[in-house]
């Protein structure tokens, strides 16, 4: 690469890594009059392929930065997928107002960025993904870590990334940082669109230098947008609803993310219309509202899938309806039953065959109450709904209560932090028999206070995800919910927790093995096969033998945490108000029985069972498998 002896005029000269970084730190991202950085900081691993590139770029920020030049705060990671899962806890927190960088070194410390960015990209969440890739000149030609293409010398790992990002572009030449760097901040704020963006930075051109316009670095502020209803959609949509008489409404992540709580609110006290909610939706409404009747779907409570079940139009509020939503399409069983889905992006607001309302959560559900003044649900149908949450909160008061074994049921470990947690605290977890349990069980009180990644349901998510949610939300107590089998994926960002002096407390129930997957292949037929921690036993060749020796407070320890261990919920209660009263990150680690017991539950989730098999379980699981997928369908 050539150098000019001189800089034109009314031009700055800098690598493509230190435009990059004065480039994102002069973003910012408004809504309803509230503007803020859009890229509050990067977090970063660095290796052959960025240490010298974006790496120098941030040391440069940070130390000598030019005049006028925003700082671009550096958090250092220990694991390039715990580092997105932290960015995207963030981006959720601010309600996808705020998004992280992620640098990462070419190779592996690249390709470990793809589950995450699935996770954000199936989430709708906004991050800004900054893989170092090889050589654009391919004078060095393979390079180390190179994964060679016979049939194309411009393919490399990277191109991984484009099935789960939103926008991805490969910078093979300074100049295309502009229009790359631009298209990247569009779809890291627009509500519809928004997911994972990559931009992929071949590790020559990190460091490559640049004359750039000074205009590419001035404050730039990203209107995120409301879109309101188009007037015949509405009409279209009130129509449907005025001819209702057992509706019921689906609260999803948009009405969260939309900041739509009091619009819903009000949307329900008018119509008198109860309030189910998504995963990702629980909180939109609070629980003490009378017409919030809480989850739907396959984990989702008895009373809202009994209401479900008999709805006539089902109105979706931000919701993507996932078969957990819908229980594998079995949860709406009214041959009748229409949609009417309100959603900021067209795709999902078409399903289901669904008259569409493509609008912000807030605007459409304030259009729409607007529009459907004068009428209101039928006041049985009201009063049904009230009486079966009744019914709902009678039949699961034995999950919070003490049960008849050694170790405690994670369902009393939930009742007890439900009960201690602050309506502005945050409860994370992810995956495993722990979503569905507190989908249930939960009541959230706020819009924040229930943080569950349940689209990508990743193994791994809580812990990292526990700092994000805590550098987002400084004021609020967070707690990680985590297995013990999630813990051994991913305990890395202790160190990043320890290191930044982020108070958050992990709950880690250790049960010695992997409840949920557990559960489901003894219903399946598959007698619980590898789902517990135990040794290879010589007699059998299964791993079936002891325990595994596996010492998670010891773990824990090591980090420099203080940790706590329990084995009972009154224990646990004492060593929660110790863990909130601290000043640092403490971890309790809570012994549980493995087998439960688990909330009541009258839904359903297709996981297909062999059609075929000699194993007795098996053939019986199949056969109950047909009978169970029966009311399945087609929403036409």
């Amino acid at each position: 690469m050539s150098v000019p002896s001189s800089t034109p005029a009314g031009t700055v000269r800098l690598t493509v890594a230190q435009a990059l970084v004065r480039f994102l730190a002069a973003q910012f991202a408004e809504r309803d009059g509230v503007r803020d950085r859009l890229i509050p900081g990067t977090f970063g691993i660095f290796g052959h392929g960025n240490v010298a590139g974006v790496g120098q770029a941030l040391l440069q920020n940070a130390t000598d930065p030019a005049d006028g030049e925003n700082p671009m705060p550096y958090y250092q990671a220990r694991n390039e997928q715990n580092m997105v899962h932290t960015a995207v806890a963030y981006a959720r927190t601010t309600n996808r107002l705020q998004a992280f960088a992620c640098a990462a070194s070419i190779g592996p410390g690249s390709t470990n960025m793809i589950t995450g960015a699935a996770l954000a990209t199936v989430d709708r969440i906004p991050v800004l993904l900054l893989p170092s890739d090889i050589f654009a000149t391919r004078t060095v030609d393979p390079v180390l870590q190179q994964l060679e293409d016979e049939t194309a010398g411009d393919v490399s790992v990277n191109d991984a990334f484009r099935p789960v990002s939103r926008y991805f572009d490969r910078i093979s030449r300074p100049e295309q940082l502009i229009p790359a760097a631009l298209q990247a901040m569009r779809v890291l704020t627009d509500p519809a669109e928004t997911g994972a963006v990559t931009l992929s930075l071949p590790q020559d051109v990190q460091a490559e230098a640049f004359d750039w316009p000074p205009e590419f670095f001035r404050e730039r502020t990203w209107h995120v947008a409301r879109p309101v209803p188009e007037p015949a959609a509405l009409k279209r949509a009130v129509d449907v609803i005025r001819a209702a008489r057992r509706p019921v409404l689906i609260a999803g992540g948009g009405a969260i993310y939309s900041e739509a709580s009091e619009a819903l609110a009000a949307f329900a006290d008018a119509t008198g219309i109860p309030v189910l909610d998504t995963q990702a939706g629980k909180g939109a409404l609070s629980a003490d509202h009378p017409l919030a009747i809480g989850g739907v779907g396959s984990t989702g409570n008895n009373a809202a899938n009994e209401l479900a079940a008999e709805a006539d139009v089902i109105i979706g509020v931000g919701t993507r309806y996932t078969d957990f939503t819908t229980a594998s399409h079995t949860a709406f069983r009214n041959p009748e039953a229409q949609f009417v889905n309100l959603n900021v992006k067209a795709f999902d607001a078409a399903k289901h065959s669904a008259t569409m309302v493509v609008a912000d959560a807030r605007a459409g559900l304030d259009a729409l109450r607007e529009a459907l003044q004068g009428f209101t649900a039928p006041a049985e149908h009201g009063e049904h709904a009230r009486q079966l949450w009744a019914q709902w909160e009678e039949l699961i008061e034995p999950c919070f209560q003490p049960h008849d074994q050694d170790l405690p049921a994670q369902t009393e470990i939930f009742g007890a932090l439900n009960d201690m947690m602050g309506d502005e605290d945050i409860v994370i977890n992810a995956a495993g028999s722990m979503p569905g349990d507190l989908q249930a069980l939960w009541k959230a009180r706020s819009p924040i206070q229930y943080h569950l990644e349940y689209g990508y349901s990743c193994m791994g998510y809580e812990l990292p995800a526990s700092l994000g949610a805590k550098m987002a939300s400084p004021t609020s107590e967070v707690v990680a919910i985590i297995g013990d089998g999630t813990f051994q994926m991913a305990p890395q960002e202790i160190a990043t927790i320890v290191a930044e002096r982020v108070k958050v407390i992990l709950v880690i129930l250790q049960n010695h093995g992997w409840s949920s997957i557990g559960s489901l292949s003894e219903s399946h037929g598959s007698q619980r096969f590898g789902t517990k921690y135990r040794m290879r036993n010589e007699a059998t060749g299964m791993l079936d033998g002891e325990k595994l020796p596996f010492d998670i407070p010891a773990n824990i320890r090591s980090y420099g945490l203080e940790v706590q261990e329990v084995s009972d919920t009154a224990a646990f209660r004492d060593a929660y108000r110790r863990a909130e009263a601290s000043a640092e990150a403490t971890a309790i680690v809570v012994n549980t029985n493995l087998y439960g017991p688990n909330p009541p539950g009258n839904s359903w989730w297709d996981v297909p069972v062999s059609q075929v098999s000699r194993l007795e379980s098996t053939q019986q699981a199949s056969t109950a498998y047909e009978a169970e997928k029966a009311p399945q369908r087609h929403y036409l």
